[in-house]
């Protein structure tokens, strides 16, 4: 039934294992394992096409859930860099709809100058409150020749607003609250801003720069964003003291927002129950009275993504499985004519002694190798093109693990199911017929 080795295990399981029995089996395992690759390499050619059957349903399975995993992390990081741990207080905003769900946040009265202010003063938890607005999406930049297209976003905020929106400071300075109260004309520009407006990478602090009606000197410059780390906007941006706002971005019932990050990540949902409470006194409203305002979360719409792409997510596994149902037939074709091709050595080996257990359990286990090949085959290839897909919206390279596992499990159901039904008819064949076989 063996060679050399395979006496010298015995040998070494007689002495060393703790039964007979326990290792009678694993050298029975090991043997059939030592059949299995030698069958595999005296067919290569038919093993590599089967291998690569496989591999392609591992390969679409593991490759798009990896590429999902990528964007749900690209959308997380994207989320949190515009002000993780943080809540927004609004009046007015957008329907979102995504599917079949729509996310409606009510319109009520818009939150003034004095509301925020009033907010501000009067909430003393422990978090950083910024008071904002946006003052125009279509502001144009002037610097000497330079004239910017009408596509700048002009922030109006507090001395607080950089940290609770995520941003960071690249050179020059944050906003002091004397620059603030005494309404200043000092702004803070984004990358993109100073990069087109300073050529040569000129040094932009302490020049002065016109935005909409207003000159303005650059007391800062935001570190770059980029496209897709900035969610709501790009860095195309200018931040000025939303006092300065009134003077020269002056509309009627111009909407204020508030941003509110606690000390504690911990604390927000408290942070937020008593910003609610705060901002409710601040309405006037009765405790019988609905609140007119809406409190988002900064992850709130990234969680309403990821929750929709679990759609995707059934998509792609469908595509897998109907893969694998396919390798399932090709392999089990394979595995009959394999059965064919053989059957004078299983009548062979059945002449020697070998019994119907043993030569089931041979097949079955050539067809588990063969998905197990196909399985890593086709993980590697879906690690490969899942982080292409990460590379190319900038994200991280991720190991999935868990997808890995459920390859090589599936694989294993593959080689099973696949290899059982031949192993079975190569069992049952008659040695004497099987010897005649031509």
């Amino acid at each position: 039934m063996g060679d050399a080795s395979t006496a010298s295990l015995f040998r070494i399981c007689y002495f060393y294992a703790p039964s007979i029995s326990s290792c009678m089996r694993f050298a029975f395992f090991i043997e059939n394992i030592r059949i299995s690759l030698k069958s595999i390499r005296t067919n290569l050619l038919r093993t590599i096409l089967t291998v690569f059957i496989i591999a392609f349903g591992i390969m679409a399975l593991v490759g798009i859930l990896t590429a999902i995993d990528s964007i749900k992390n690209s959308l997380t990081e994207s989320f949190s860099m515009m002000g993780a741990n943080t809540f927004t207080i609004e009046s007015r905003s957008m329907r979102v709809q995504i599917g079949n769900q729509s996310y409606r946040r009510k319109n009520y009265e818009f939150i003034s100058y004095r509301e925020a202010e009033e907010f501000k003063e009067r909430y003393h938890f422990p978090a950083r409150v910024a008071i904002f607005t946006r003052a125009s999406g279509t502001a144009v930049v002037k610097h000497g020749s330079y004239k910017s297209n009408p596509n700048t976003t002009v922030i109006g905020a507090d001395e607080n607003y950089i940290y609770t929106a995520g941003y960071e400071i690249a050179s020059g300075r944050n906003f002091s609250i004397s620059d603030i109260e005494n309404n200043r004309n000092v702004v803070i520009i984004g990358d993109d801003v100073a990069d087109n407006a300073f050529r040569n990478h000129a040094d932009p602090l302490n020049r002065f720069i016109s935005v909409g009606g207003g000159r303005y000197r650059v007391i800062g410059v935001l570190k770059g964003r980029g496209q897709s780390g900035a969610m709501m906007g790009t860095d195309q941006i200018c931040i000025i003291p939303y006092s300065n706002v009134r003077q020269y971005f002056s509309r009627p019932q111009m909407q204020y927002s508030i941003n509110v990050m606690p000390y504690q990540p911990e604390m927000l949902d408290i942070s937020a129950s008593e910003a609610e409470g705060v901002f409710r006194l601040v309405r006037n409203l009765d405790a019988r009275d609905e609140s007119d305002f809406n409190i988002t979360k900064s992850d709130q719409l990234a969680q309403m993504l990821i929750e929709n792409m679990k759609f995707v997510t059934l998509a792609a596994t469908i595509i897998g499985l109907i893969t694998l149902a396919g390798a399932v037939i090709g392999l089990m074709n394979i595995m009959l004519v394999s059965v064919t091709e053989r059957t004078r050595e299983i009548g062979t080996r059945k002449a020697l002694g070998a019994k119907s257990l043993m030569i089931r359990r041979q097949f079955l286990y050539e067809a588990v190798v063969i998905g197990q090949l196909g399985a890593v085959v086709g993980i590697l290839l879906g690690i490969i093109i899942g982080n292409g897909v990460s590379l190319a919206i900038g994200s991280s390279f991720i190991i999935p693990w868990k997808w890995i596992i459920l390859g090589i499990v599936l694989c294993f159901g593959v080689g099973v199911v696949s290899g059982y039904f031949p192993a079975v008819k190569a069992s049952r064949l008659d040695p004497i017929l099987a010897l005649r076989h031509e």
